[in-house]
């Protein structure tokens, strides 16, 4: 099933520039579209207002920052803007796409994205995270109308960009795992179709790093598919559970301190892979700590997880860094993040298991000698 029949099934409209964007031309006749951009990506949204003026009337407005944070402020800024507009177009990707979601769902009007790098797997989810109050919260949003597509566009975004997308996509094999081992030790309900939509895009994009790495469209693509696909996974299961686990925990941690310390937030994906080298670490090293109860089904699950040297490969391959030194975030910030981020979320990850059962007090200076 091709990515535009499976977004039907999920009411997207998912189309490409190749196509001329016919049903979000439609969409629009007659009507007001908010084009909400930043400082970066205001230039590429000379791509689409052209053909939004041919049908509709296009108002621009732009933050002035090239990299604005979705919290109330800003969420608050979109709302002002969209206030006498029909429809809300992000032209961007996380924290733009986070803002017009979350402001077209409080407006109660339609909203899309005009996709500038496949960085990250929030353009099909329901749900968008923010900070408030300085601290990260999700909160409910609506699932986009349209998802614009431009390969060309995607396939000229920042390397890092791209390589952050790939840090997205490779946590699922963690969150995926994350689950199940919850279902064995808690009894959380696991929601097989939800986990085998996200398996298989994953599957099919690590597949497509190669092509990724030498800069290929084809690559670009089966990355784009995946990230939109772990927003129909997140449909199908009703939480965000197929798509976000331990390593999306050390993420929100790492931000609400950057936040604190005002200083500029990496990007999402990765700080994402970051934590997916430390998840898969505790996963391979389970054997190595004190048995527990249920341990077998555990370390059953650990076995079918890729290798932390080959995630590290594919991260540093896509010039991303694969130590928290290289974000230059403080070694003392790392240690505790280790022991407290799996309190971001009452969700059972491979953090929470080390945390609850005492293995991280001696694992720590592990994980420091390995990732800082």
């Amino acid at each position: 099933m091709n990515i535009q029949t499976l977004s039907q099934k999920f009411g997207v409209n998912v189309e490409t520039a190749e196509s001329g964007f016919p049903v979000f031309s439609a969409r629009i006749k007659g009507k007001r579209v908010l084009v909400l951009t930043d400082k970066k990506t205001h230039p590429i949204s000379q791509k689409i207002v052209p053909l939004i003026q041919k049908f509709g009337e296009a108002v621009e407005f732009s933050y002035p920052e090239e990299e604005p944070v979705a919290d109330e402020k800003t969420v608050e800024a979109a709302l002002t803007a969209a206030k006498t507009c029909d429809y809300l177009l992000a032209v961007g990707a996380g924290t733009l796409n986070d803002i017009c979601k979350r402001a077209g769902y409080l407006l109660h009007k339609p909203s899309g994205v005009f996709a500038t790098a496949p960085s990250m797997d929030g353009f099909t989810s329901g749900v968008t995270p923010l900070i408030e109050g300085g601290f990260k919260i999700t909160r409910q949003a609506q699932v986009a109308e349209d998802v614009l597509i431009d390969y060309a566009v995607l396939s000229s975004a920042p390397r890092m960009m791209i390589g952050a997308g790939v840090g997205d996509i490779l946590a699922k094999y963690c969150c995926l795992t994350d689950w199940r081992i919850s279902s064995y030790l808690t009894g959380e309900e696991y929601n097989e179709a939800a986990a085998n939509l996200m398996y298989e895009a994953v599957e099919a994009c690590a597949a497509s790093v190669p092509a990724l790495t030498r800069g290929e469209e084809g690559g670009v693509q089966k990355l784009m598919e995946a990230l939109l696909i772990s927003g129909y996974a997140m449909v199908v299961a009703g939480n965000s559970r197929p798509a976000s686990g331990a390593e999306h925990h050390m993420s929100h941690f790492l931000e609400m301190d950057f936040l604190r310390r005002g200083e500029k937030i990496p990007l999402h994906g990765v700080k994402v892979g970051l934590g997916t080298l430390v998840s898969l670490y505790l996963y391979h090293t389970l054997r190595t700590r004190p048995a527990f109860e249920g341990c077998e089904k555990v370390y059953a699950e650990a076995e079918k997880l890729p290798t932390v040297a080959w995630a590290e490969g594919v991260l540093s391959s896509l010039g991303c860094p694969t130590k928290f030194s290289e974000l230059h975030i403080p070694r003392e910030t790392v240690r505790r993040m280790f022991f407290e981020a799996y309190k971001i979320r009452d969700r059972f990850t491979v953090l929470t298991l080390y945390c609850e059962k005492g293995f991280m007090a001696d694992t720590a200076e592990e994980l420091l000698a390995r990732f800082y």
